[in-house]
């Protein structure tokens, strides 16, 4: 079961990795592969310290992709299409033991980038 979380994972992570450049690498091993902003936060309740804004994580029994800004910004869980829902755990967490379908991939892709650019708009990056 491990290899078939290790390519969900090669799955996952370019997802994340795609807003590399707009954040700062914190973890990137195979197991963990985590995002946070480049500069210390300006947000009231972490107030210069750098925003954790999400990771993926191959564990035991899944995959996880995390994605803070729903948890901070509980407007964006309005982009949060059902079958993504069926993945949910917790407010912030999606967990995949097979490969996501295409369109799950998209459903993902597309709830990062309204994170990201929610984030820019705040002026938290």
């Amino acid at each position: 079961m491990a290899a078939d979380f290790e390519e969900v994972f090669a799955l996952l992570k370019p997802l994340m990795a795609h807003y590399e450049k707009r954040l700062f690498v914190k973890a990137d091993t195979g197991t963990e592969y985590t995002l946070v902003t480049k500069s210390p936060s300006p947000h009231p309740q972490h107030r210069g310290e750098r925003l954790y804004f999400g990771s993926v994580r191959l564990g035991k029994a899944y995959v996880s992709f995390h994605l803070m800004p729903l948890y901070m910004c509980p407007e964006l869980n309005a982009a949060i299409t059902l079958a993504l829902r069926k993945r949910m755990q917790g407010k912030t967490c999606f967990n995949f033991k097979v490969d996501p379908e295409p369109q799950v991939l998209a459903d993902l892709q597309a709830l990062a980038k309204a994170c990201l650019e929610d984030w820019r708009a705040r002026k938290w990056l």
